[in-house]
């Protein structure tokens, strides 16, 4: 049973997320100027040690504005973050992300949380997704991966297309084997939401089943280069919530869990496409993984229903 959310009246929230809105929204069209100046220079000059340091310089801008985000969100919002696993985590290394997926919120919880503690967190993208005003250019520029996916009806009628989808990211992950990178990879595909938990099976209480397909084939690309998988589940005790919830004062409490577990060497040299073997051997590996995420969800629950006492801080 979930705890009852405390819900501030409707013109506190009014207020506050309306104040909360302007902050982001200037501090996006500021700092995403900035960045499209910067992504002009590296394309001023053809030299890879000149893109190299603009690159860099594009790097520091995307985590200026997320700390800026960031302090707007923990100076207007009472939200109580309960973050545990971070220690060891370095930045001069790459690393895989994974992450259980319950709401666009989850990204900003990421970024705030991983801010400095990694090198800097970048994720797939649709396709559709660059044509967003200012942050579509602004993911472009910082060499987000952006997917052209396919539809599951499209896919059912073409399983070749499926193939299409893993080798685009592999192509994606390849560019940046030279430099250390956190790949976010919400391995449920989509977001958790109760009708598609209904579709999927019994076979997890909050998670709907694991893709592997994009786990392989990011660790197949970018090699040992990777130091290892960072496993981390976000859960909101009081509910999942909306980008509203986060900017008026309706996100009582996040969660956050870290893990840092070692990639096995067979992912970097299989073949998941063609090998049915080791496509079976990482799928029942991953499907393992979410077990374990889905007790300690289950866990983290009990632990902050009403009458099991004062919650870890």
């Amino acid at each position: 049973m979930k705890p009852s959310r405390p819900v501030p009246p409707t013109a506190v929230r009014l207020v506050v997320g309306s104040v909360t809105f302007l902050l982001f929204a200037t501090n996006t069209v500021v700092l995403c100027s900035v960045l499209y100046l910067v992504a002009l220079l590296r394309f001023a000059v053809p030299f890879a040690a000149w893109k190299s340091r603009v690159s860099r310089l594009l790097v520091a801008v995307g985590e200026a504005w997320i700390a800026v985000n960031t302090f707007c969100l923990r100076l207007t919002q009472p939200t109580i973050y309960d973050v545990r696993g971070l220690e060891g985590l370095r930045r001069d290394v790459s690393y895989l992300v994974v992450s259980n997926h319950q709401s666009w919120v989850d990204i900003a919880v990421l970024q705030g949380v991983f801010l400095r503690r990694l090198p800097f967190l970048r994720f797939f993208l649709k396709q559709q997704l660059i044509r967003v005003p200012f942050l579509g250019a602004a993911w472009w520029a910082l060499d987000f991966p952006f997917m052209k996916r396919h539809p599951r009806e499209a896919i059912e009628k073409n399983p070749a297309l499926r193939l299409e989808d893993l080798e685009a990211t592999r192509r994606a992950c390849e560019k940046f084997r030279h430099a250390p990178v956190a790949i976010l990879n919400f391995v449920e595909g989509t977001r958790f939401t109760p009708a598609k938990h209904a579709r999927c099976g019994a076979e997890f209480r909050h998670l709907l089943a694991p893709k592997a397909g994009g786990l392989a084939f990011a660790a197949s690309a970018m090699g040992p280069q990777l130091a290892g998988l960072v496993d981390v589940t976000i859960v909101y005790p009081h509910g999942s919530p909306t980008f509203w919830d986060a900017i008026s004062r309706g996100l009582p409490e996040v969660v956050v869990r870290v893990r840092e577990r070692a990639i096995p060497e067979g992912w970097y040299e299989g073949d998941y496409a063609e090998d049915t073997a080791f496509r079976e051997e990482i799928q029942a590996e991953v499907k393992a993984l979410f077990r374990e995420k889905d007790a300690e969800i289950v866990s983290i629950l009990a632990s902050r229903a009403p009458g099991a006492g004062p919650a870890g801080r």
